[in-house]
């Protein structure tokens, strides 16, 4: 269970800050009274759950490239953190057949650049690195994978991510192992993926896609309505890392390692069955459109298993795919009829956290 009493006052260090996750995990960490420090390029869509929310005028942002090391550097030692959470990412993976080295040089330089500020930080303690589920080698088996299987990737992003964890481990080992100095930092991977959730606007992703034509009142274009993928609330991974860093912080490196936050079976569903329940809970009177044009192959099914979280951190969903859907569709339509949207935000992690007290 996450503790307000915890996080109160913390100072918090997250790359990444004006994307999607990252502008929920700084509306969480606000309203659980931590002191956040946000490094990152301008918001990344148009428009943004960090703009319409306003979550940037309760935190200290900069704006900078993780590529820039000696950026990176700067403003970590200027925040005076003691938590860090890296989710800066180029995170779609039909982008990164058009930007490859974009892709790489972002998910593993930029990574490690991160590590290394870290290095030369004295103020940070705990540290999570976000990736991917997608850094496994996918051979498309229907069970789930675990931290110690094989990393790999067919496309861009999904080898670089795989070469992000590989970063990490090989700075854990070199230069953040306790047996070398027990002030160093504790430092976590995460691996999720098909996170969901209202404010994701980016594109080249099923449900922003399918808002997007439905706020048009336009049928969506689909590329693989057979494909299956585990969905999560983008709420459900959150809870995990902060679960995480709150065991690092206080308990150290004997969480110092990779873990998976990945949805029950239940949420494993096809695309098709996705835009369907979109469209029923939307109550729209056209069907969708099967695009002929699908682009690069992707992957038609990969899930992780999530065991160590739920045994070790106590890490379990809260939300079933059902009733995340019906969060982001409300979600949606308060946007559209011109709500305050940091109040209906604040409002979907006040109810998440709700249910976790009572799980």
């Amino acid at each position: 269970m996450i503790r307000p009493e915890f996080w109160n006052r913390k100072k918090v260090f997250i790359t990444g800050h004006t994307g999607f996750k990252g502008s929920w995990l700084c509306h969480w960490l606000t309203h659980l009274g931590a002191e956040v420090y946000g490094y990152s390029l301008p918001a990344p869509s148009n428009p943004s759950l960090y703009e319409i929310s306003g979550i940037g005028k309760l935190i200290t942002s900069t704006e900078g490239d993780v590529r820039d090391g000696s950026q990176v550097l700067d403003a970590l030692v200027q925040s005076d953190a003691e938590i860090v959470v890296h989710m800066a990412a180029q995170s779609l993976v039909r982008r990164s057949y058009k930007e490859p080295i974009e892709t790489f040089t972002t998910n593993a330089i930029g990574t490690a650049n991160v590590l290394n500020a870290i290095r030369q930080t004295p103020s940070v303690k705990a540290v999570v690195i976000v990736t991917s589920d997608k850094c496994y080698q996918n051979i498309e088996w229907v069970w789930g994978y675990r931290e110690n299987d094989r990393l790999g990737g067919r496309d861009p992003y999904s080898a670089s991510k795989a070469c992000a964890e590989i970063v990490v481990s090989a700075f854990r080992n070199s230069f953040f192992e306790e047996r070398k100095n027990d002030s160093v930092p504790a430092i976590a991977s995460c691996r999720a993926g098909n996170v969901i959730g209202g404010g994701d606007w980016a594109d080249d992703r099923l449900i922003p896609d399918i808002l997007r034509s439905l706020l048009k009142n336009e049928p969506t274009l689909i590329r693989s309505p057979q494909a299956t993928r585990p969905w999560q609330h983008v709420l459900e991974p959150l809870h995990g890392y902060l679960t995480l860093a709150e065991r690092l912080f206080e308990v150290g490196h004997n969480y110092a390692e990779a873990w998976n936050f990945g949805p029950d079976e239940q949420s494993e569903r096809t695309v098709g069955w996705i835009i369907d329940k979109i469209y029923e809970l939307w109550s729209v009177d056209f069907d969708w459109v099967r695009d002929r044009n699908p682009g690069p192959a992707e992957c038609t099914f990969l899930k992780l298993d999530s065991s160590k979280s739920k045994g070790r951190l106590g890490w379990r969903p809260k939300l079933d795919l059902p009733t995340a859907l019906e969060w982001i569709v409300q979600w949606t339509r308060q946007y559209k009829d011109g709500a305050d949207m940091r109040e209906i935000t604040l409002r979907e992690i006040e109810t998440y956290m709700a249910l976790e007290r009572k799980a």
